[in-house]
Protein backbone atom coordinates (compact mmCIF):
# COMPACT_ATOMS: atom_id res chain seq x y z
CA UNK A 1 0.00 0.00 0.00
CA UNK A 2 1.96 3.49 -1.14
CA UNK A 3 2.50 5.84 1.39
CA UNK A 4 -0.43 8.45 0.55
CA UNK A 5 -3.31 5.49 0.53
CA UNK A 6 -1.83 4.97 3.98
CA UNK A 7 -2.44 8.42 5.41
CA UNK A 8 -5.52 8.64 3.55
CA UNK A 9 -7.10 5.28 4.97
CA UNK A 10 -5.72 6.65 8.90
CA UNK A 11 -7.21 10.17 8.14
CA UNK A 12 -10.51 8.76 7.28
CA UNK A 13 -10.36 6.07 10.50
CA UNK A 14 -9.33 9.56 13.02
CA UNK A 15 -12.49 10.94 11.37
CA UNK A 16 -14.93 8.21 12.17
CA UNK A 17 -13.37 7.92 15.80
CA UNK A 18 -14.09 11.41 16.01
CA UNK A 19 -17.71 11.68 14.36
CA UNK A 20 -18.73 8.40 15.81
CA UNK A 21 -19.61 6.66 12.79
CA UNK A 22 -19.17 3.70 10.64
CA UNK A 23 -18.44 2.79 6.53
CA UNK A 24 -22.05 3.19 5.32
CA UNK A 25 -23.76 0.67 2.65
CA UNK A 26 -26.66 3.25 1.76
CA UNK A 27 -28.98 1.24 3.31
CA UNK A 28 -30.38 -2.45 4.81
CA UNK A 29 -30.75 -5.92 2.80
CA UNK A 30 -32.42 -9.16 3.16
CA UNK A 31 -30.78 -12.20 2.60
CA UNK A 32 -32.35 -15.51 1.77
CA UNK A 33 -31.26 -18.40 3.83
CA UNK A 34 -31.97 -20.14 0.83
CA UNK A 35 -28.19 -18.51 0.25
CA UNK A 36 -26.99 -21.22 2.97
CA UNK A 37 -29.08 -23.74 2.65
CA UNK A 38 -30.14 -24.50 -0.54
CA UNK A 39 -28.35 -27.40 -1.99
CA UNK A 40 -28.99 -26.67 -6.18
CA UNK A 41 -27.33 -23.37 -5.01
CA UNK A 42 -24.46 -24.67 -3.61
CA UNK A 43 -23.74 -27.38 -6.56
CA UNK A 44 -23.74 -24.39 -8.88
CA UNK A 45 -21.80 -22.67 -6.80
CA UNK A 46 -19.38 -25.27 -6.63
CA UNK A 47 -19.40 -26.02 -10.44
CA UNK A 48 -18.73 -21.48 -10.93
CA UNK A 49 -16.67 -20.71 -8.06
CA UNK A 50 -14.51 -23.60 -7.71
CA UNK A 51 -14.30 -26.39 -10.22
CA UNK A 52 -14.28 -23.72 -13.05
CA UNK A 53 -12.66 -20.64 -11.80
CA UNK A 54 -8.75 -20.52 -10.78
CA UNK A 55 -7.83 -20.58 -7.33
CA UNK A 56 -5.11 -19.37 -4.91
CA UNK A 57 -3.61 -22.54 -3.56
CA UNK A 58 -0.70 -20.85 -1.49
CA UNK A 59 1.72 -18.31 -1.02
CA UNK A 60 5.49 -18.12 -2.78
CA UNK A 61 6.82 -19.62 1.19
CA UNK A 62 4.80 -22.65 0.32
CA UNK A 63 7.14 -23.58 -2.96
CA UNK A 64 10.46 -21.61 -1.38
CA UNK A 65 12.87 -23.25 -3.81
CA UNK A 66 13.07 -25.15 -7.02
CA UNK A 67 12.17 -28.98 -6.06
CA UNK A 68 9.66 -27.80 -3.90
CA UNK A 69 6.05 -28.90 -4.12
CA UNK A 70 2.59 -28.81 -2.65
CA UNK A 71 -0.80 -31.32 -3.13
CA UNK A 72 -4.29 -30.54 -2.79
CA UNK A 73 -7.61 -31.64 -3.88
CA UNK A 74 -9.70 -28.68 -1.94
CA UNK A 75 -11.50 -27.58 -5.14
CA UNK A 76 -12.20 -31.42 -6.17
CA UNK A 77 -9.37 -32.19 -8.17
CA UNK A 78 -6.09 -33.62 -7.06
CA UNK A 79 -3.18 -31.26 -7.86
CA UNK A 80 0.70 -31.21 -7.65
CA UNK A 81 2.22 -27.98 -7.61
CA UNK A 82 5.81 -27.74 -8.32
CA UNK A 83 8.60 -25.38 -8.50
CA UNK A 84 10.85 -26.76 -11.09
CA UNK A 85 14.73 -26.91 -11.55
CA UNK A 86 14.37 -23.54 -13.32
CA UNK A 87 12.10 -22.00 -10.36
CA UNK A 88 8.98 -21.83 -12.46
CA UNK A 89 5.63 -22.52 -10.45
CA UNK A 90 3.89 -25.46 -12.38
CA UNK A 91 1.04 -27.25 -12.03
CA UNK A 92 -0.50 -30.56 -12.77
CA UNK A 93 -3.62 -33.21 -12.38
CA UNK A 94 -2.03 -35.80 -9.40
CA UNK A 95 -2.57 -38.86 -11.13
CA UNK A 96 -0.38 -40.91 -13.28
CA UNK A 97 -0.69 -41.52 -17.03
CA UNK A 98 -0.24 -45.27 -16.88
CA UNK A 99 -3.33 -46.37 -14.35
CA UNK A 100 -4.36 -42.86 -12.73
CA UNK A 101 -2.88 -43.29 -9.18
CA UNK A 102 -1.49 -40.41 -7.20
CA UNK A 103 2.50 -39.85 -8.33
CA UNK A 104 2.22 -37.74 -4.87
CA UNK A 105 0.46 -38.24 -1.21
CA UNK A 106 2.19 -35.90 1.08
CA UNK A 107 1.01 -32.20 1.31
CA UNK A 108 4.65 -30.57 1.10
CA UNK A 109 7.72 -31.64 0.90
CA UNK A 110 11.37 -30.97 -1.29
CA UNK A 111 11.62 -33.75 -4.24
CA UNK A 112 13.10 -33.09 -7.75
CA UNK A 113 11.06 -36.43 -9.04
CA UNK A 114 7.87 -37.89 -8.39
CA UNK A 115 6.85 -41.62 -8.58
CA UNK A 116 3.78 -43.42 -8.87
CA UNK A 117 3.39 -46.16 -6.05
CA UNK A 118 1.76 -48.62 -8.28
CA UNK A 119 4.58 -49.36 -11.22
CA UNK A 120 6.89 -46.71 -10.17
CA UNK A 121 6.31 -44.57 -13.94
CA UNK A 122 8.02 -41.66 -12.67
CA UNK A 123 8.08 -37.70 -13.30
CA UNK A 124 10.52 -34.57 -13.13
CA UNK A 125 9.22 -31.72 -11.51
CA UNK A 126 8.12 -29.73 -14.80
CA UNK A 127 6.03 -33.10 -15.35
CA UNK A 128 7.93 -34.81 -17.82
CA UNK A 129 7.77 -38.33 -17.53
CA UNK A 130 11.07 -39.74 -17.40
CA UNK A 131 11.53 -43.68 -15.70
CA UNK A 132 9.71 -46.66 -16.86
CA UNK A 133 9.96 -49.53 -15.10
CA UNK A 134 10.47 -52.34 -18.07
CA UNK A 135 9.83 -50.83 -20.50
CA UNK A 136 10.92 -53.20 -23.15
CA UNK A 137 7.96 -55.67 -21.47
CA UNK A 138 5.33 -53.06 -21.24
CA UNK A 139 5.43 -51.79 -24.67
CA UNK A 140 6.49 -49.21 -27.08
CA UNK A 141 5.00 -45.64 -25.52
CA UNK A 142 5.95 -42.30 -26.46
CA UNK A 143 7.26 -40.93 -23.23
CA UNK A 144 6.78 -37.25 -24.76
CA UNK A 145 3.04 -37.53 -25.08
CA UNK A 146 2.55 -38.63 -21.66
CA UNK A 147 3.95 -36.22 -18.82
CA UNK A 148 1.49 -35.30 -16.36
CA UNK A 149 -1.47 -33.55 -17.30
CA UNK A 150 -0.68 -30.22 -16.79
CA UNK A 151 -2.74 -27.52 -15.39
CA UNK A 152 -2.35 -23.28 -15.75
CA UNK A 153 -0.02 -22.08 -13.27
CA UNK A 154 0.75 -18.41 -12.06
CA UNK A 155 2.77 -16.81 -9.11
CA UNK A 156 2.47 -13.08 -9.08
CA UNK A 157 2.11 -10.52 -5.81
CA UNK A 158 3.30 -13.67 -3.27
CA UNK A 159 0.01 -15.73 -4.59
CA UNK A 160 0.15 -18.88 -6.63
CA UNK A 161 -2.70 -19.49 -8.52
CA UNK A 162 -4.00 -22.47 -10.09
CA UNK A 163 -6.80 -23.57 -12.58
CA UNK A 164 -8.56 -26.98 -12.06
CA UNK A 165 -9.29 -26.64 -15.75
CA UNK A 166 -6.24 -28.11 -17.98
CA UNK A 167 -8.15 -25.63 -20.83
CA UNK A 168 -8.84 -22.85 -18.06
CA UNK A 169 -6.99 -19.26 -18.36
CA UNK A 170 -5.52 -17.27 -15.66
CA UNK A 171 -6.12 -13.47 -16.12
CA UNK A 172 -4.49 -11.39 -12.94
CA UNK A 173 -6.29 -8.13 -14.58
CA UNK A 174 -9.13 -9.93 -13.36
CA UNK A 175 -8.21 -11.93 -10.13
CA UNK A 176 -6.90 -8.59 -8.59
CA UNK A 177 -9.04 -6.18 -10.24
CA UNK A 178 -9.02 -3.06 -7.62
CA UNK A 179 -6.25 -4.45 -5.27
CA UNK A 180 -3.30 -5.11 -7.50
CA UNK A 181 -1.98 -1.79 -6.72
CA UNK A 182 -1.95 -2.78 -2.93
CA UNK A 183 -1.08 -6.38 -3.12
CA UNK A 184 2.05 -5.38 -5.47
CA UNK A 185 4.11 -3.17 -2.65
CA UNK A 186 3.66 -5.60 0.39
CA UNK A 187 6.32 -7.82 -1.10
CA UNK A 188 4.45 -11.06 0.48
CA UNK A 189 7.18 -13.04 -1.32
CA UNK A 190 9.92 -12.62 1.28
CA UNK A 191 7.36 -13.85 3.50
CA UNK A 192 8.41 -17.47 5.15
CA UNK A 193 5.46 -19.93 5.98
CA UNK A 194 4.95 -20.12 10.11
CA UNK A 195 2.03 -22.21 10.92
CA UNK A 196 -1.52 -23.90 9.30
CA UNK A 197 -4.49 -24.62 10.70
CA UNK A 198 -7.61 -26.93 9.32
CA UNK A 199 -11.08 -25.95 10.72
CA UNK A 200 -14.00 -28.58 9.44
CA UNK A 201 -16.89 -26.99 10.53
CA UNK A 202 -20.79 -27.28 10.39
CA UNK A 203 -21.75 -23.94 8.49
CA UNK A 204 -21.78 -22.82 5.44
CA UNK A 205 -18.71 -21.50 3.33
CA UNK A 206 -20.29 -18.03 2.94
CA UNK A 207 -21.61 -17.85 6.25
CA UNK A 208 -17.62 -17.95 7.10
CA UNK A 209 -16.68 -15.23 5.15
CA UNK A 210 -19.37 -13.27 6.39
CA UNK A 211 -17.17 -13.65 10.05
CA UNK A 212 -15.00 -11.76 8.36
CA UNK A 213 -17.08 -8.91 6.74
CA UNK A 214 -17.53 -6.16 9.61
CA UNK A 215 -16.84 -4.82 12.96
CA UNK A 216 -19.56 -4.44 14.46
CA UNK A 217 -19.14 -7.58 16.24
CA UNK A 218 -16.04 -6.79 17.70
CA UNK A 219 -16.96 -5.17 20.73
CA UNK A 220 -19.66 -7.92 21.65
CA UNK A 221 -18.72 -11.30 20.62
CA UNK A 222 -15.14 -10.26 20.84
CA UNK A 223 -14.99 -8.19 23.48
CA UNK A 224 -12.78 -9.98 26.00
CA UNK A 225 -10.23 -10.43 22.68
CA UNK A 226 -10.09 -8.67 19.52
CA UNK A 227 -11.98 -5.65 21.47
CA UNK A 228 -8.53 -5.36 23.43
CA UNK A 229 -6.82 -4.66 20.15
CA UNK A 230 -9.36 -2.83 17.71
CA UNK A 231 -11.95 0.12 17.98
CA UNK A 232 -15.00 -1.28 17.07
CA UNK A 233 -17.77 0.29 14.62
CA UNK A 234 -14.88 1.55 12.67
CA UNK A 235 -13.71 0.84 9.27
CA UNK A 236 -12.62 2.19 5.76
CA UNK A 237 -14.12 0.13 2.85
CA UNK A 238 -13.25 0.03 -0.80
CA UNK A 239 -15.46 -1.85 -2.80
CA UNK A 240 -14.35 -3.07 -6.77
CA UNK A 241 -16.14 -5.12 -9.03
CA UNK A 242 -15.55 -8.98 -7.49
CA UNK A 243 -13.17 -7.66 -4.82
CA UNK A 244 -13.04 -5.20 -1.72
CA UNK A 245 -10.45 -4.10 0.63
CA UNK A 246 -11.43 -3.06 4.31
CA UNK A 247 -9.29 -1.43 7.00
CA UNK A 248 -9.94 -2.17 10.66
CA UNK A 249 -8.77 0.05 13.39
CA UNK A 250 -6.67 -0.71 16.22
CA UNK A 251 -6.87 1.16 18.88
CA UNK A 252 -2.70 1.65 18.46
CA UNK A 253 -4.43 4.70 16.16
CA UNK A 254 -4.82 6.98 19.45
CA UNK A 255 -0.82 7.13 19.31
CA UNK A 256 -0.58 8.21 16.20
CA UNK A 257 -1.55 11.50 16.79
CA UNK A 258 0.51 14.46 17.01
CA UNK A 259 2.65 12.86 14.81
CA UNK A 260 3.97 14.15 11.75
CA UNK A 261 2.32 12.32 8.99
CA UNK A 262 5.47 11.56 7.34
CA UNK A 263 5.91 8.60 10.38
CA UNK A 264 2.89 6.94 9.40
CA UNK A 265 2.51 3.83 8.69
CA UNK A 266 -0.46 1.65 8.29
CA UNK A 267 0.54 -1.12 10.43
CA UNK A 268 0.43 1.58 13.09
CA UNK A 269 -3.35 2.45 13.27
CA UNK A 270 -4.59 0.10 10.77
CA UNK A 271 -5.15 -3.85 10.01
CA UNK A 272 -5.82 -4.47 6.20
CA UNK A 273 -8.13 -7.13 4.65
CA UNK A 274 -8.40 -7.96 1.26
CA UNK A 275 -11.32 -10.38 0.05
CA UNK A 276 -10.48 -11.53 -3.15
CA UNK A 277 -12.97 -13.71 -5.05
CA UNK A 278 -14.28 -16.09 -4.54
CA UNK A 279 -13.08 -17.53 -1.39
CA UNK A 280 -9.94 -15.82 -0.04
CA UNK A 281 -9.02 -13.29 2.69
CA UNK A 282 -5.64 -12.02 3.34
CA UNK A 283 -5.87 -10.67 6.47
CA UNK A 284 -2.51 -8.33 7.11
CA UNK A 285 -0.72 -7.62 10.39
CA UNK A 286 2.81 -5.92 11.04
CA UNK A 287 5.59 -7.90 9.39
CA UNK A 288 2.87 -10.47 9.18
CA UNK A 289 -0.28 -12.05 7.52
CA UNK A 290 -2.80 -14.65 7.87
CA UNK A 291 -3.98 -15.85 4.62
CA UNK A 292 -7.91 -18.00 4.94
CA UNK A 293 -9.09 -19.66 2.20
CA UNK A 294 -12.46 -21.04 2.65
CA UNK A 295 -14.14 -24.01 0.92
CA UNK A 296 -17.73 -25.61 0.50
CA UNK A 297 -18.06 -29.36 1.44
CA UNK A 298 -19.70 -30.71 -1.76
CA UNK A 299 -22.91 -31.84 -1.29
CA UNK A 300 -23.35 -30.52 1.76
CA UNK A 301 -24.36 -26.19 2.02
CA UNK A 302 -24.06 -26.90 5.57
CA UNK A 303 -20.11 -27.73 6.25
CA UNK A 304 -17.18 -26.29 4.61
CA UNK A 305 -13.45 -26.28 5.24
CA UNK A 306 -11.20 -23.78 5.89
CA UNK A 307 -7.45 -23.08 5.48
CA UNK A 308 -5.62 -20.98 7.83
CA UNK A 309 -1.65 -20.06 6.56
CA UNK A 310 0.20 -17.96 8.38
CA UNK A 311 3.37 -16.02 6.78
CA UNK A 312 5.78 -14.18 8.66
CA UNK A 313 8.63 -11.37 7.37
CA UNK A 314 12.03 -14.13 7.86
CA UNK A 315 13.85 -11.72 9.57
CA UNK A 316 10.73 -11.17 12.33
CA UNK A 317 10.19 -15.57 12.57
CA UNK A 318 13.67 -16.28 13.12
CA UNK A 319 14.36 -13.11 15.82
CA UNK A 320 10.82 -14.10 17.94
CA UNK A 321 9.17 -17.56 17.00
CA UNK A 322 7.16 -17.24 19.71
CA UNK A 323 5.40 -14.33 18.94
CA UNK A 324 4.88 -16.08 15.90
CA UNK A 325 3.04 -18.52 17.52
CA UNK A 326 1.20 -16.98 20.03
CA UNK A 327 0.17 -14.65 16.92
CA UNK A 328 -1.36 -17.56 15.23
CA UNK A 329 -2.61 -19.47 17.86
CA UNK A 330 -4.50 -16.20 19.17
CA UNK A 331 -5.92 -15.72 15.75
CA UNK A 332 -7.32 -19.39 14.82
CA UNK A 333 -9.11 -19.71 18.36
CA UNK A 334 -10.67 -16.72 17.94
CA UNK A 335 -11.62 -17.26 14.43
CA UNK A 336 -12.79 -21.15 15.75
CA UNK A 337 -14.19 -20.38 19.17
CA UNK A 338 -15.79 -17.00 18.73
CA UNK A 339 -16.89 -16.52 14.93
CA UNK A 340 -17.26 -19.85 13.46
CA UNK A 341 -18.35 -21.63 17.02
CA UNK A 342 -21.11 -18.40 16.25
CA UNK A 343 -21.67 -19.41 12.78
CA UNK A 344 -22.89 -22.96 13.37
CA UNK A 345 -25.41 -21.47 15.10
CA UNK A 346 -26.57 -19.63 12.42
CA UNK A 347 -26.63 -22.13 10.24
CA UNK A 348 -28.95 -24.80 12.23
CA UNK A 349 -31.32 -22.11 12.62
CA UNK A 350 -31.27 -21.53 8.84
CA UNK A 351 -31.37 -25.30 7.96
CA UNK A 352 -34.81 -25.10 10.70
CA UNK A 353 -36.70 -23.94 7.83
CA UNK A 354 -38.06 -21.28 10.74
CA UNK A 355 -35.94 -18.70 9.70
CA UNK A 356 -36.53 -17.28 6.30
CA UNK A 357 -33.50 -14.59 5.83
CA UNK A 358 -30.71 -12.87 8.02
CA UNK A 359 -30.19 -8.90 7.78
CA UNK A 360 -27.58 -6.92 6.72
CA UNK A 361 -26.50 -3.19 7.98
CA UNK A 362 -25.49 -0.30 6.60
CA UNK A 363 -22.87 -0.65 9.12
CA UNK A 364 -21.89 -4.16 6.61
CA UNK A 365 -21.37 -3.22 3.37
CA UNK A 366 -18.70 -5.78 3.14
CA UNK A 367 -21.51 -8.50 3.15
CA UNK A 368 -23.26 -6.38 0.93
CA UNK A 369 -21.27 -6.50 -1.72
CA UNK A 370 -19.57 -10.11 -1.90
CA UNK A 371 -22.86 -11.81 -1.70
CA UNK A 372 -24.01 -9.49 -4.52
CA UNK A 373 -21.03 -10.68 -5.96
CA UNK A 374 -21.77 -13.87 -5.74
CA UNK A 375 -25.62 -13.67 -7.06
CA UNK A 376 -24.40 -11.63 -9.65
CA UNK A 377 -21.73 -14.49 -10.90
CA UNK A 378 -24.69 -16.80 -10.98
CA UNK A 379 -26.98 -14.61 -12.85
CA UNK A 380 -29.29 -14.22 -10.17
CA UNK A 381 -30.95 -10.55 -8.78
CA UNK A 382 -29.08 -8.55 -6.25
CA UNK A 383 -30.10 -8.27 -2.85
CA UNK A 384 -32.18 -5.22 -3.21
CA UNK A 385 -32.60 -2.73 -0.02
CA UNK A 386 -35.48 -3.25 2.12
CA UNK A 387 -34.62 -0.09 4.17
Amino acid sequence: MKPAVQIEVLRELMDQLDAGVNADAGGIRACPAAAYTCPDLAKREWDAFFRTHPQIVGMTADLPSPGSFLTTEDVGVPMLVTRDAAGKVRAFLNACRHRGAMVETAVKGQKSRFSCPFHAWTYDSSGALIGVPMQDHFGDIDRACLGLVELPALELYGFLIVHPDPKGHIDPDVLFQGVAEDLQTWDWGRYAIAFEQTLDMKMNWKLATDTFGETYHFKRLHKDTLANSFHGDVLSYRSYERNHRMILCLRAIDDLRGKPESEWRIEGGGFPVYFLFPNVVVNVGDSRIAVVRVYPAPGDPGRSITRITYYFDRDVLAENPGFAQLFSDGFTRVVADEDYATAETTQRALASGLLPEVIFGRNEPPLHHYHNVFRTALGMEPLPFVA
